[in-house]
């Protein structure tokens, strides 16, 4: 059987994310690509496994549900959505990390079902950057407000930030973003705060990933550089 296209899609976009690894002086390999499965079928999600993509990111969990136990236990699953606070039972259960808590009632609701099940689950905190409505998140003031809190959720381990910025079609245009949210991160961790790591950036999608790896991304969500085009919700 001869190579795929997705196969050829994830050696391109490894490469290109390796090159910008490069550019910014950072190691190669520091940077983790998620590949984002929403609306991929489980085959198309197979085919990017046998091609040595590892770590998937959906938003919504039933769709997740039907592709999960069609690969190996050792994939890693993220969820990357907006998460109402009725599915925390189910997102902690498949869900290795959460990179969308964004307010303190979803942060509450995991706490509740993590803590029953006797597990801890790795978050990060989604912060808003720009003013689209259809973007979710906390605001900078905000991130920091729910980072303090921390105490509360002892089944949460906060990891970092993740941000959207607003759609362009000049990767360049979010950089700044970028910037703002790698220049936040810092400001969290120089608090101190116990049981609060901030080592991951998930920033970065199929139109500015390597922008993205360039201000300091250590995760980067890649849909339709992989797997075609797909709706415009898509990454």
């Amino acid at each position: 059987m001869g190579e795929t296209p997705i196969a050829r899609a994830a050696a391109a976009v490894l490469g290109a994310l390796r090159a910008a690894e490069a550019r910014a002086g950072r190691p190669a390999g520091c940077v983790r690509l998620v590949a984002v499965t929403k609306t991929v079928s489980a085959e198309h999600v197979a085919d990017a496994w046998r091609a040595g993509l590892h770590t998937f990111g959906e938003s919504y969990v039933q769709e997740a549900l039907g592709k999960i136990d069609r690969l190996p236990p050792e994939a890693e699953w993220h969820f990357i959505g907006h998460l109402q606070s009725n599915k925390a039972r189910q997102a902690v259960e498949v869900f290795s990390m959460i990179q969308s808590v964004d307010r303190a009632s979803l942060a509450d609701a995991l706490e509740r079902e993590a803590s029953r099940r006797g597990i801890r689950v790795d978050v990060l905190l989604q912060v808003k950057v720009g003013d689209e409505v259809t973007k979710s998140g906390a605001s900078f003031d905000g991130a920091v407000a729910l980072v303090r809190r921390a105490p509360e959720w002892p089944s949460l381990r906060i990891r970092g930030l993740m941000a959207i910025p607003p759609f362009t079609e000049d990767p360049e245009q979010a950089r700044p973003h970028f910037r703002a949210v790698r220049v936040l991160r810092d400001r969290i961790a120089a608090l101190g705060l116990p049981e609060v790591e901030m080592g991951e950036l998930s920033l970065g999608m199929s139109a500015d990933y390597e922008v993205a790896v360039e201000e300091g991304a250590t995760l980067v969500r890649v849909g339709s550089a992989l797997f075609g085009d797909r709706p415009a919700r898509d990454a």
